[in-house]
């Protein structure tokens, strides 16, 4: 676990290189053969520049928020190197990929409400990327159809993290938006 000691910039660093270790052989599904890693730092980044959010625990979190759903990381070496905070943090916003894609989708609209603050403002950062990523540089593969289901699926995600970080749903209905129309 990150030492009482460190400093909130410390702990932030700690948790930026765990993920980039735990993410380092994944790629975006972009195309350009981007580093994974560069989608966590995007949701932190989004939470602290445009969210206003400056809790460490969130951006911590934000940063190995993908960790325990897309590697072999789990909760508990979460936990031990970052706090049960921060672990609570992430297994709130982390899938159960032992569920079908489909279940897991309803399940995240279903849930969203209920989550607590901090991984509120996360689902609404990690959403936004995503959204994002679809505009700029759609997933290979990905067909019109397919983009305009994500962001319809996004909003209904979004209406359960409403009042968690206006900037951020601003943010998050403003791209859900722009693919639509793009896509229209």
């Amino acid at each position: 676990m990150t030492s009482q000691q460190d400093t909130p910039l410390a702990q932030l660093l700690a948790a930026t290189q765990f993920a980039a270790e735990r993410h380092v052989a994944q790629r975006r599904k972009g195309g350009d053969d981007i580093p994974y890693i560069n989608h966590p730092i995007e949701v932190a980044h989004i939470i602290a520049q445009e969210g206003k959010v400056t809790t460490p625990s969130i951006l911590m979190a934000a940063l190995l928020h993908d960790t325990v759903e897309d590697t072999d990381t789990t909760i508990e070496e979460v936990e031990a190197r970052f706090g049960p905070v921060v672990a609570g943090l992430v297994a709130e916003v982390t899938d159960d990929k032992r569920l079908t894609k489909v279940e897991r989708k309803r399940l995240q609209v279903e849930t969203a409400s209920k989550k607590s603050h901090g991984a509120k403002i996360i689902k609404l950062a990690d959403k936004t990327a995503n959204l994002r990523d679809i505009l700029n540089k759609p997933p290979a593969g990905w067909p019109r159809e397919r983009q305009q289901q994500y962001a319809q699926w996004a909003r209904a995600v979004s209406v359960g993290l409403k009042g968690a970080n206006a900037p951020l749903e601003a943010a998050m209905s403003a791209a859900i938006e722009e693919i639509l129309e793009k896509l229209a």
